[in-house]
């Protein structure tokens, strides 16, 4: 920083390291009532005004007046910033037509509190807890009403978020619902569906998120599947998928050239469901060949050696594989960079993880509209730093390439 008078340069560190000093000598603490950080708030807050109010009048304060209005002294008012409640001098006009915009009238918070009320929110805490918090670190009373006054600012973005044009074409497109509990006359479970795509920048894009009416259906997902392509989705090369029934026959319904690829995480955790723990291990091995296989006739060699020592004990697991074969195959015939991406759908399940977390701490939602709030400010939370954006990128450049060989022409 330059000292607009003298025009030397100010060294910050040393006027901080001298403001620390004379605190400590005079036994001023850091933060809360009466700290260092609430005093150089109150100042800088103060002194802004100040300014405003010279520009607002056109004279500097113990001038003359050029016109009818002036200075009409100050009046106190609270306001809760980052470092805690800070009262403050507003300066006033005579005939009441400043507007000032660093601390406007009626403003009882700094835009950072917002932030941090919904970034608390985005984590699970509920209302009251996020009260509690202000209070406790704080010291300052913030009513529940007015938490969730600020977290329904999001409400409008989440609109325009929902609606807003997608990508012409996206390699992959990751579906999937996590349950959430929703009281609707009495709690109960409800699947709320979310779609991750994959852009031809290899950069992550959460499509949306949709509150479903019900069980998890391939009905409602055509719904959503259609709402997806009137956004301008117009290909999507590859989507992963679990094993639900009749959802291949959706998605191929909206794109009629998309492969569908079944998780094959998921088909291994549900052949699990049909074996006694202690085989888990062995099944995990057996079944290791059939979805490393090189062709499809390979897999098909080393599934029926597989079945032939496990589906006479457990035949559930032979119908479980057979129903699911037809959308199981498809990513046996591409490059090891594209098998590696789409054996499994774990680019959504980490997003899912970061929903179940903030679900879990809340219990249940009294509407769907507060459910699909909560969801979205984790959605607004994630990554702030940019680093999880570039090391995506980073992993799925290998990806991209062998994508734009394998679909010439449709992602390019």
């Amino acid at each position: 920083m330059i000292d607009p008078v003298t025009g030397e340069i100010i060294d910050q560190q040393q006027i901080a390291k001298q403001l620390l000093a004379q605190a400590k000598e005079q036994g001023v603490s850091l933060v809360g009532p009466g700290g260092l950080l609430g005093s150089l708030t109150k100042t800088v807050l103060e002194t802004a005004l100040e300014a405003e109010l010279t520009e607002h009048l056109g004279y500097d304060k113990h001038g003359a007046a050029p016109g009818v209005n002036a200075r009409n002294g100050t009046r106190a008012k609270t306001v809760l910033t980052e470092v805690g409640p800070v009262e403050i001098q507003v300066p006033r006009d005579r005939d009441g037509s400043f507007e000032p915009k660093i601390v406007r009238k009626r403003q009882r918070r700094l835009d950072g509190i917002d932030e941090i009320v919904l970034s608390l929110t985005a984590r699970g805490l509920t209302t009251g807890e996020v009260a509690a918090h202000f209070d406790d670190v704080y010291g300052a009373q913030v009513s529940k009403d007015t938490i969730s006054r600020i977290t329904d600012k999001v409400l409008d973005e989440l609109t325009e978020w929902s609606n807003r044009p997608l990508d012409r074409v996206y390699p992959v497109v990751f579906i999937d619902a996590i349950v959430v509990k929703v009281r609707d006359g009495q709690v109960r479970n409800k699947p709320f569906y979310v779609a991750v795509g994959v852009t031809t920048a290899g950069e992550r894009d959460i499509l949306g998120i949709w509150a479903g009416d019900g069980g998890e259906g391939a009905k409602f997902w055509l719904g959503v599947l259609t709402e997806i392509k009137n956004r301008g989705v117009e290909d999507v090369c590859i989507v992963v998928c679990d094993g639900l029934k009749g959802l291949a026959e959706s998605i191929n319904t909206t794109w009629e050239l998309a492969t569908v690829q079944t998780c094959i995480i998921h088909l291994i955790r549900n052949t699990f469901k049909y074996a006694s723990r202690k085989y888990w291990d062995q099944i995990a091995r057996d079944l290791r060949p059939v979805y490393t296989a090189p062709t499809e006739a390979a897999a098909r060699a080393r599934f029926d050696e597989f079945a032939e020592k496990w589906c006479t004990m457990y035949p559930a697991i032979r119908q479980l594989w057979q129903n699911a074969w037809a959308e199981f195959i498809p990513f046996l015939d591409y490059d090891i960079e594209i098998r590696r991406i789409i054996c499994s759908t774990n680019a959504i399940e980490s997003l899912n993880a970061r929903y179940r977390r903030a679900v879990r701490a809340r219990g249940h939602f009294p509407n769907d509209a507060a459910a699909l709030k909560c969801l979205y400010l984790v959605t607004r939370s994630l990554d702030p730093t940019g680093r999880g954006r570039a090391r995506w990128v980073t992993r799925w450049k290998p990806a991209l390439n062998a994508f734009a060989i394998t679909f010439d022409g449709r992602i390019n």
